[in-house]
């Protein structure tokens, strides 16, 4: 079992993650969108889409971080381990307030507007219930575990066995020492990826920058001036100026 949870399902699913973005390429480009609902529905979308791309980013920056980063480097540059974990915990805790924040905006949204509602697929319910879940762990771990309670080096265990599974050496004994909210954290965001490019979400990789502080489309029209009014054509006003009666 630990070897198919800690091995296995990784690079499984990691292999559903590319190629089913190349499925998806070849199959479905016109499905390769957004899918935006910002006509239906505006205010709350404005508010929530930046709250949760943002925390998302920042989220996702610091999870990039602890995991790929390890503890020798941040000692060696001179950076002690008390302080690396009073910024990592500060900081996930700031940008997951947002993601949480902005998430739950969009979820009420998507299911409070009516006409938003109906346009919601079940892909889409799907994946905001993932999302809505790997929010929840990582919110416990980082607030309940590490901020509240006695905390956790997961740099020494969860990072050496993450950046192992990138080396073809991952050490799923590492795994088993971890507390629980931390191991379904992790086997949830694998089957995150998993989930990824069956969903909305190919959009990340067709997104503009701009998207990073207005992740939405604003649709405008742009007011021009009327065209100039023409002069006739000679012969027209010749035609006006002598006009030929018709007669039986």
């Amino acid at each position: 079992m630990t070897t198919l949870l800690w091995v296995v399902l990784p690079y499984a699913c990691l292999a559903v993650f590319a190629a089913g973005h190349v499925w998806r390429w070849r199959h479905d480009q016109f499905g390769w969108t957004t899918r935006t609902s910002q006509l239906l529905e505006n205010r709350l979308l404005r508010l929530g889409s930046p709250l949760f791309h943002l925390g998302a980013f920042g989220v996702i920056g610091g999870h990039a971080m602890g995991l790929l980063i390890p503890a020798s480097v941040t000692e060696h540059i001179g950076v002690p381990e008390h302080v690396y974990h009073v910024v990592s915990v500060s900081a996930g805790t700031v940008t997951g307030l947002m993601l949480v924040a902005g998430l739950a905006l969009l979820i009420a949204r998507r299911f409070v507007n009516g006409r938003v509602r109906r346009v919601t697929t079940t892909t889409d319910k799907v994946l905001y219930a993932f999302l809505a879940a790997m929010v929840v762990l990582g919110m416990t771990a980082t607030v309940g575990k590490n901020l509240l309670g006695g905390g956790y080096d997961y740099r020494e265990t969860i990072a050496v066995w993450f950046r192992g599974v990138f080396w073809f050496h991952p050490r799923s004994e590492l795994m088993t020492e971890a507390p629980l909210v931390y191991q379904l954290h992790a086997l949830g965001g694998f089957l995150f990826l998993a989930l990824w490019p069956f969903t909305r979400l190919v959009h990340v990789w067709s997104a503009p920058m701009a998207y990073l502080w207005r992740p939405y489309v604003v649709y405008r029209t742009r007011n021009r001036p009327a065209p100039a009014p023409q002069p006739a054509p000679a012969e027209v006003r010749d035609a006006g100026r002598n006009p030929v009666s018709s007669g039986r």
